[in-house]
């Protein structure tokens, strides 16, 4: 990889222009953002898996499978109890994202405080150069102008060396030498604005390749504790995967010694009531007197096909025998259904 320093890549022509430092600092802004919106993210993240620890910690409390028994019931109850570790799983987890987040802010402001002392310096200076700059430049125009105030004096000096007025000449080498005078003052000032700027602008050249060589570096832990940070999180949650796996791994071993016959035996041998069915109920005609040996009612068979006898006189009905029927067909019956 090319190596590409901060120093060597953010200067600006204009002396008093602050672009390229502009540059780095609102580099250093957004990476600063950006840990911030890791850290909300981490925090969020632990949030979601302490409300989920909870929900799951109230589920793993509820009634599932209590009437059941035996071997059945020893998995359900280890179901159970290790949904109740899964739950405490998830609060560590979440208690273990905090600490990440937590470490994470405390890099950010520790990179915030070091940044600090170097920006107001950067700005003190950005100011002093600027404001150098300024009378620099004020002094060069001052200087200029009394320059040409000067020639000017000089050239009606010169115009005027022949004239017979003694008076006008000696105003106009007056005002030349005043005029120079200022020039030279001027100059004088100009100069030392200069090399006012000089040291401000040498002391600026060395705090920003300072700034520059402290930001880069800042740059690089910042990106890489954000790197570490990230990888820290996935190996959580990947930690957190095994943690529920093998609890789980817990149930599906109890589930291998559930014994389907064992807990079916189980049960007859606890609640069994008898080993004889109840006797069968034998049918008993109300009329006859007679039972079916078998406690099912008689068949009913059609009459026979014979042709039938006259009616039966009244008055000679015989009434000792409630049970006679009227009809002299010995198969009739008077039973209705």
């Amino acid at each position: 990889m090319k190596n590409l320093p901060f120093k060597d890549f953010f200067w600006y022509p204009d002396l008093t222009s602050t672009a390229g430092y502009d540059a780095i600092i609102q580099y250093l802004s957004d990476g600063k953002r950006t840990c911030k919106e890791v850290e909300d993210f981490m925090k969020a993240r632990a949030s979601i898996e302490e409300r989920y620890a909870k929900d799951l910690l109230g589920l793993s409390k509820k009634v599932c499978g209590h009437n059941e028994m035996n071997t059945l019931k020893r998995s359900l109850d280890m179901f159970k109890l290790q949904i109740e570790n899964v739950s405490l799983s998830h609060l560590q987890l979440a208690q273990s994202m905090r600490e990440e987040a937590k470490k994470l802010e405390e890099f950010k402001e520790k990179q915030r405080e070091a940044r600090k002392k170097i920006e107001q310096q950067m700005d003190s200076l950005h100011k002093q150069k600027s404001s150098q700059f300024k009378r620099t430049m004020d002094s060069k125009k001052a200087y200029e102008q009394k320059c040409r105030d000067k020639e000017e004096a000089d050239q009606n000096m010169n115009r005027n060396t022949n004239t017979n007025n003694t008076k006008l000449v000696e105003k106009l080498n007056l005002k030349a030498q005043h005029a120079k005078q200022n020039a030279e003052e001027a100059d004088r000032l100009y100069q030392q604005n200069v090399i006012n700027l000089g040291k401000i602008r040498d002391d600026w050249l060395k705090e920003h390749i300072n700034a520059c060589e402290i930001f880069e570096k800042q740059s690089a832990e910042r990106i890489n504790f954000l790197r570490n940070t990230v990888w820290t999180h996935l190996n959580q949650l990947s930690q957190q995967c095994v943690t529920s796996d093998e609890l789980y791994e817990e149930v599906r071993r109890s589930l291998e010694l559930c014994d389907v016959q064992e807990d079916v035996e189980h049960f007859v041998n606890l609640r069994r009531t008898g080993e004889k069915p109840p006797a069968p109920v034998v049918y008993e005609n109300f009329y006859t007197g007679q039972r079916s040996p078998t406690g099912l009612p008689p068949t009913r068979l059609p009459p026979p096909a014979v042709r039938r006898g006259p009616l039966p006189d009244p008055t000679q009905n015989n009434r000792d025998d409630g049970r006679r029927s009227f009809v002299e067909d010995e198969d009739y019956s008077v039973i209705q259904y």
